[in-house]
């Protein structure tokens, strides 16, 4: 166990030195979600509730996520593509070590973008700093690992040309499929029902949730921890397919 766990940790400081390396995406990750709330806000939220900084800032956060899902995949395909997991099969690295790595490389800088959001949602409207706040950051973590899943699955699959255009599907699947950009109401029952049930829109209302005294945090959070668990298994499935590593 001891052995395992700093495989991991030399893995997971590896893996964050590799994202340090590239300040350019990480200057993206950061001020797309940022730059996208403050002109939609100051845009429209006069407009439509839709855009109200409580509703609208908690679907940024999850939106800002899905970036983690880009991040995670072109690691991941880079790695597969250079001599660095090469090196490793001769050591005893599992695949669930190497899967940990990457999630505890990925996982502080998706929580540091919760709490950016956060702070520039409070600059906006001081009135939206609650005890709430600290649930809403606790709870980012499952979407973020979700999205981490996603970026792992794609990096095990796809080479490092196609990651880009893979991940971007997860992407636009969240601005479509979340109803951050449009009201649900009057769309069809069918259509509505399989956003229910997937895991993008749950992903905001969660999200939203924890906001509200009354809001549903159980069901949105077991249908967001279910897909995790699910791409997290097909994850390793894969990546111990891919790169034979035991």
């Amino acid at each position: 166990m001891k052995e395992s766990i700093k495989r991991i940790n030399a893995l997971t400081n590896r893996n964050i030195k590799e994202i340090i390396r590239d300040p350019l995406s990480l200057i993206f990750f950061f001020a797309v979600p940022i730059l996208m709330l403050l002109m939609f806000y100051y845009l429209f939220h006069q407009q439509t509730p839709q855009f109200e900084v409580i509703f609208f800032a908690p679907a940024m956060i999850v939106f800002g996520h899905t970036f983690i899902t880009l991040f995670g995949g072109m690691l991941i395909a880079t790695d597969r593509s250079s001599n660095f997991l090469i090196r490793l099969y001769t050591t005893p690295t599992k695949s669930y070590e190497f899967i940990l790595g990457y999630i505890f490389a990925l996982l502080p800088i998706g929580i540091i973008q919760s709490i950016v959001i956060v702070l520039v949602t409070l600059i906006i409207d001081i009135s939206f700093i609650t005890i709430s706040l600290i649930w809403l950051i606790l709870l980012s973590v499952i979407s973020i690992l979700l999205f981490i899943m996603f970026g792992i699955l794609i990096g095990s699959i796809c080479n490092e040309k196609s990651v880009g255009g893979v991940a971007s599907i997860i992407i636009m699947a969240q601005s479509i499929f979340s109803g951050m950009w449009f009201p649900l109401e009057g769309l069809d029952e069918l259509f509505i029902k399989m956003l229910e049930i997937l895991p993008f829109r749950n992903a905001i209302i969660l999200m939203q949730n924890t906001l509200f005294s009354d809001g549903e945090l159980l069901k949105p959070s077991l249908i967001l921890i279910s897909y995790t668990l699910l791409i997290m298994i097909l994850s390793i499935c894969v990546y111990q397919k891919k790169m034979k590593v035991k």
